[in-house]
């Protein structure tokens, strides 16, 4: 009779897991960040290489809060396309075509109910920021983009009070 293999099972560490790669707690995150609540921006938690490196996608977390229904902000990528999976809750998003003149096109703004674990992909030029959780919060949504996209390829603008828009 031959003996089994066995292995025993290990909590996991960043010690005990370097070898293989690296790992990053979603739903718990801690460093740096850009904001605070409502919304807190947890930047570049963990990069993955993809194909031949001269693009470093860039896994971060952006946990959201409950807050009024309004879009008060908006922001395009020119270069980059933005991914965002909502971890643990249902969330709200804007979108608006690209526009030529970086004016955000406020008569033509959608927002759509994204189901939790659902990934939606934006295209470069589509104006979008920020999600809204529907019911529970705080809301975890992992946001995938090119490294430093918020610092190199991120154009905000901020609605005046006639623009911002509600939604229902």
């Amino acid at each position: 009779m031959s003996e089994e293999r066995t292995v025993k099972v290990q909590e996991l560490s960043k010690a005990a897991f370097a070898k293989y790669g690296d790992y990053v707690d979603l739903l718990a995150p801690t460093g740096v960040k850009i904001g605070n609540a409502p919304i807190e921006f947890y930047r570049d938690m963990l990069q993955m290489h993809l194909g031949d490196g001269s693009v470093l996608p860039s896994f971060s977390i952006c946990k959201v809060e409950n807050r009024p229904a309004v879009i008060d902000v908006t922001e395009y990528h020119s270069y980059a396309m933005e991914g965002n999976i909502s971890l643990d809750g249902d969330t709200y998003m804007h979108f608006a075509k690209a526009t030529p003149d970086g004016n955000p096109p406020l008569d033509e703004f959608e927002v759509f109910r994204i189901p939790k674990g659902t990934l939606v992909v934006a295209k470069p030029g589509v104006w979008h920021h920020a999600p809204f959780a529907v019911d529970k919060a705080p809301v975890h949504t992992l946001v995938i983009l090119p490294e430093r996209t918020y610092a190199n390829d991120c154009i905000v603008v901020e609605l005046k009070k006639k623009e911002q828009i509600k939604f229902i």
